[in-house]
């Protein structure tokens, strides 16, 4: 019987609604390992995860048989009920709605895990605003400033 092989490798970024900085470095760690374990759960692979107070990095080997909105929307759903219940910020945690998902070679892998695990030193060259619109320019992803994320000037 035939099976079904694949090499789907996506990086999914998403913010904090109104892009407050709330992910505070005495607990983001934490909240990684959770999402890890999201992805895990769901029979993907996690191989990268990062980010800033305002927004997250993460790498995925996407399983053909998965549908990233949904995967995004439990990763989203579940995260924010997690940051929520042990009380990590002192207001209501939401992320923005919408994400970008931007797809990669394997032979880019390297260079893309190590722009997401170096977050913190590229952005004090970058905004996340600068980061994002390069990103949808980069994959000629058509957009509107209108529906992009919220951003702070």
């Amino acid at each position: 019987m035939a099976g079904t092989f694949s090499q789907i490798y996506i990086q999914v970024v998403f913010a904090v609604r109104s892009r407050n900085s709330l992910i505070h470095s005495t607990w983001e760690e934490e909240l990684y390992k959770y999402i890890s374990g999201i992805c895990k759960n769901k029979g993907q692979k996690l191989l990268a995860i990062n980010g800033m107070p305002d927004h997250i990095h993460i790498l995925i080997g996407l399983k053909p048989s998965s549908c990233l909105s949904d995967l995004v929307r439990e990763i989203k759903k579940s995260s924010n009920d997690f940051i929520n219940e042990k009380r990590f910020t002192t207001s209501k945690f939401q992320w923005q709605e919408g994400y970008g998902a931007f797809s990669h070679s394997h032979s880019a892998l390297d260079n893309i895990i190590s722009y997401i695990n170096n977050q913190k030193e590229h952005h004090q060259k970058h905004t996340f605003k600068e980061e994002y619109i390069s990103f949808l320019k980069k994959f000629e992803i058509a957009f509107k400033d209108e529906y992009l994320f919220e951003w702070i000037s």
